[in-house]
């Protein structure tokens, strides 16, 4: 009989293996995109995103509110959160390569008929002159209590445990440059409507200056007719002026509440007047708006190294499905006392022990195996795509801010000359026109130009702070 057991266990195992070893081939990654080496004609390394936010940004008014916001955001508290639940389903990962070790206690009891295998062989053993009365067993009913500790252990021969653990691992990770890139644009997005902010401060100043000039030249006009030298249609044509300008200022206050309760729901907190002091045209810019190059930008941005690490769990998460195809090995042990009477429970001779070793291979359940194979290669590929997505939007973002801050630059700067050229042009319109030189509709025309042309200039400076501060945050500067 022995000589036919081992060749049974040998084929035994060589059948489970070859069940197993039917496993499904890794998919095939797609090349991403030769990525440009650099962003332009410029080829240092120096990059903006290297500066800290404090440092970065000069007005300490706003400092102080990126300071708040980046403690008390919810959207920051949401992301850590994401990181506190990522960190610990990676321990779990990490304890399944560990024997699981559970403490029992447990009781019955058991009434055996007469004729039952139990009931004879209960009662053919108390008869039995080897035994000694303790060994006696209860008959009416019998009883059974176990206490010990009883382990189960997955041996990770094939990896797919640790397949698993990595997995896991780098979702944790993922998860926290997913924080770092919630704080890099919250960052960004304070400092967009701070100097937003601020623009719309200048506009009512320029407004109301405009307001003052314009009021001036309507009481003028007024003087006029009623010396004869002017008619009704001007006065009515300046009080119209007038009138659209005192209309705009309410206008521009009405964006300054927007702004203001804009940046005070991502300072997690009710509305309430913002510190500001310098005005948009005073702001300083940086100096150096470094961009640095592209494989730099791929180790700051935090999204792009989130997306990729996301791809490492996806091939990790593929790599352990496969891996389920393969036979599992349990050892399942175990030590406690075990008596039919609890009375004995303690005694030397209620000491139990033994283990159990398992190779189990799936057989009827690889529809199942294959279909979450099949899943966990999707979501490889669709972490692949995101990556890829992630890169693309990176790089277009940098070159388009890079762009915009040229454009900007010439734009501002011709809006300058604009503004100094029509406010001496209402000037000379105001002095032809008390000279009788010029009509009013001249000095309405060139007083509306001032006024645009000077919203335009803080339109400007405004388009420039946008653009750095988006060139910052495209750049991956922030988060720290």
């Amino acid at each position: 009989m022995t000589k036919y057991i081992k060749p049974l266990i040998v084929y035994t195992l060589v059948a489970l293996l070859l069940v197993g070893c039917g496993t499904m081939q890794p998919a095939t990654e797609e090349k991403l995109p030769t990525m440009p080496q650099t962003f332009g004609s410029s080829t240092d390394s120096a990059t903006i995103a290297d500066i800290g936010w404090r440092t970065f940004f000069a007005d300490t008014n706003l400092v102080r509110l990126i300071d708040v916001a980046v403690q008390n955001n919810p959207d920051v508290k949401t992301a850590l959160q994401r990181v506190v639940i990522a960190k610990a389903n990676s321990k779990i990962s990490n304890g399944a390569l560990l024997p699981n070790v559970d403490a029992i206690l447990s009781a019955g009891a058991d009434k055996y008929g007469d004729y039952t295998m139990n009931g004879v062989g209960n009662y053919d053993t108390n008869l039995s002159p080897n035994i000694d009365k303790d060994q006696h067993i209860p008959t009416n009913p019998t009883t059974d209590v176990f206490l010990g500790l009883r382990s189960a252990w997955e041996i990770d021969v094939w990896g797919k445990l640790k397949s698993k653990k990595k997995a896991a691992y780098a979702r944790y990770l993922a998860s926290e440059k997913g924080r770092q890139w919630v704080t890099t644009q919250l960052v960004a997005e304070v400092a967009n409507l701070y100097f937003a902010l601020v623009a719309q401060d200048d506009n009512l100043a320029v407004i109301q200056r405009n307001i003052l000039l314009q009021e001036k030249a309507f009481d003028i006009v007024q003087t006029q007719k009623e010396g004869g030298r002017a008619t009704e249609l001007a006065v009515q044509q300046f009080n119209a002026q007038l009138l659209h300008t005192k209309g705009l200022a309410y206008e521009i206050k009405q964006t300054i509440t927007v702004l203001e309760n804009g940046l005070n729901v991502l300072l997690a907190r009710y509305p309430q007047p913002i510190a500001r002091s310098i005005s948009i045209v005073h702001q300083p810019l940086p100096l150096q708006l470094q961009a640095g190059i592209p494989s730099g930008m791929l180790r700051r941005r935090a999204d792009i190294q989130q997306a990729e690490l996301e791809l490492l769990g996806t091939k990790a998460n593929a790599e352990a499905a496969r891996k389920a195809f393969l036979p599992s090995i349990t050892i399942t042990p175990y030590l406690a006392v075990n008596a039919f009477n609890p009375s004995l429970l303690f005694s030397a001779g209620s000491l139990v022990y033994g283990a159990l070793g398992s190779l189990t291979a799936p057989v009827f359940n690889k529809y199942q195996l294959k279909t979450n194979f099949a899943i966990a290669n999707a979501e490889q590929a669709t972490a692949l795509y995101g990556y890829q997505k992630t890169i693309l939007q990176g790089v277009s973002e940098v070159v388009t801010n890079l762009q915009a801050l040229e454009n900007y630059k010439n734009f501002y700067r011709l809006k300058e000359d604009e503004a100094r050229v029509l406010q001496n042009a209402a000037t000379i319109a105001n002095e032809l026109y008390l000279n009788g030189a010029a009509n009013y509709l001249e000095v309405i025309t060139a007083q509306k130009g001032v006024l645009d042309a000077e919203l335009e200039v803080n339109t400007g400076k405004k388009a420039l702070f946008a653009a750095s501060v988006d060139l910052y945050r495209s750049l991956g500067g922030g988060w720290q």
